[in-house]
């Protein structure tokens, strides 16, 4: 079976970055979803896509797919770099330095 390990983004509706520490351990889809005919839902063979298994750091949750005997995937994070930014430089006058008249 293969499991996807990741640290998670913050969502649209976070403005700070709670909740994005923590590794997730993710199932791959080993079935095709397909549209119930009825209901017109989205439906899968197996329940293992819905099973989110969050761990206080990524070297435990390589540890608890190893021990399962799971093939893995990490996915690096990529560190945000905020750039400062100060009110005043929104009512700041650029000059034009190739203005001629």
């Amino acid at each position: 079976m293969m499991v996807r390990i990741y640290q998670p983004t913050k969502t649209a509706m976070q403005s700070g970055r709670a909740k994005i520490k923590d590794w997730i351990l993710e199932y791959r889809a080993e079935s095709r979803r397909v549209p119930e005919p009825l209901m017109g839902w989205v439906s899968a063979g197996d329940t293992t896509n819905q099973v989110r298994i969050p761990f206080d750091s990524r070297e435990e949750a390589v540890a608890f797919a190893k021990k399962h005997g799971f093939a893995y995937t990490v996915q690096e994070t990529r560190n945000r770099r905020p750039t400062p930014k100060a009110y005043a430089d929104n009512f700041a006058f650029a000059r034009k330095q190739n203005w001629t008249h």
